[in-house]
């Protein structure tokens, strides 16, 4: 089964168990996952019996990387082209995704999600919307989309905004990674466990009673987690971030994104962690990098009901171009890493194009997603 589905019971009422459980795609999220955590999750929702939900990943690498792009690549691919409803699948596989990080961030109990090894993409999308965001030190966050012409989607327009120094710029357009203490320093994560407590978190939430309130289970849980014995955190890698992040928030201030990426490509910093994320964005996708501009800067002022929903239309229009599926093909099927873009650089992509990925705004009458 893609997910294994569990009602625990406690000493008093039970806590829902959902485990992504395909290790041998890192858990990637396909369209079956996505549709069978909905199915349990609104149910858990009007459940008198489910007070807590805990999410977590099978196997030993990854919570989640991402959505399954190889699913969605075989939508997209030329043998499909001529059917005209491929693109509509692909529209509906994002509609349902975002219909679920929606519900996670709204849901009327809490979740905990428990994130090791790969958070990427869509894990990050999952993580980010959850109450409780605890991780081990194994973790490796990125929103590496602009590497096969997507944008940082899953709300990321929402969590990103909210990182100090224009990090979240940095992260959209270079897809870089984050280690445990990079993500705790800017407060990605909420608490580091040791796996071997993680492991055992579920079974310390059978030991307690909880009420369904979620005020006070909300309050049961906070005292919970004082509890824990944290991991010394000098133990822990060292923070990239803490490193760099003075050079990041210089190099991407501006209000003219050829001049920033030219200034973050430039820059003399030889770690190999710097280096990494710059070839990312050197080989990147130049439409995506105006999208993660503009997004960034449109979602200022939006709720989180609008940015999904202008997210959304931004992913129903990259299905429609040739630069998913071209980054895609290069990086994962032929894995011959070189996209032939649309665009052979930042600098060359027309407004109206960035623009395009932006219209119609979608509201309560045409959301596909039927947020509430």
């Amino acid at each position: 089964m893609p997910i294994e589905v569990q009602e625990l019971p406690c000493r008093e009422g039970s806590v829902g168990v959902i485990t992504l459980n395909t290790p041998e795609t890192l858990n990637a999220l396909s369209g079956d996952m996505i549709d069978r955590m909905q199915m349990t999750l609104d149910g858990w929702a009007a459940s008198p019996e489910i007070c807590l939900v805990v999410l977590r990943g099978a196997g030993e690498k990854g919570f989640c990387a991402g959505g399954n792009i190889r699913e969605l690549y075989q939508v997209l691919s030329p043998q499909d082209a001529g059917k005209a409803e491929e693109p509509t699948r692909a529209a509906g596989y994002f509609a349902r995704e975002y219909r679920l990080d929606y519900t996670v961030h709204r849901f009327p109990k809490p979740v905990i999600t428990l994130a090791h090894g790969a958070v990427m993409g869509g894990g990050l999308g999952l993580l980010t919307a959850s109450r409780y965001r605890l991780v081990t030190p194994d973790i490796v966050m990125a929103m590496p989309e602009i590497s096969i012409g997507l944008f940082p989607d899953v709300g990321a327009s929402w969590f990103l905004n909210r990182l100090p120094g224009r990090l979240g710029l940095f992260m959209g357009l270079t897809g870089a990674r984050l280690n445990v203490s990079d993500a705790m320093r800017v407060g990605l994560a909420d608490m580091v466990l040791q796996p071997e407590q993680a492991e055992g978190l579920v079974s310390r939430l059978q030991q307690e009673r909880w009420s369904g309130e979620c005020a006070v289970d909300d309050n049961r849980l906070f005292r919970l987690f004082r509890q824990l014995e944290l991991p010394d955190y000098r133990a822990l890698p060292e923070s990239e971030l803490a490193r760099h992040e003075q050079t990041i928030a210089r190099l991407s201030a501006g209000d003219h994104l050829p001049e920033i990426v030219d200034r973050i490509l430039d820059a003399d910093e030889q770690s190999d962690w710097w280096q990494a994320a710059t070839a990312n964005l050197r080989g990147g996708c130049p439409v995506t990098a105006w999208l993660v501009w503009t997004q960034l800067r449109k979602a200022q002022q939006m709720s989180l009901k609008d940015i999904f929903r202008m997210e959304l239309t931004m992913a129903t229009r990259c299905t429609e171009r040739p630069d998913l599926i071209e980054g895609i093909r290069a990086r994962l099927i032929d894995r011959d890493q070189s996209p032939r873009w649309s665009f052979g650089s930042v600098a060359e992509v027309p407004e109206d194009v960035v623009e395009s990925h932006f219209t119609p705004t979608l509201d309560d009458s045409t959301d596909p997603m039927k947020l509430d």
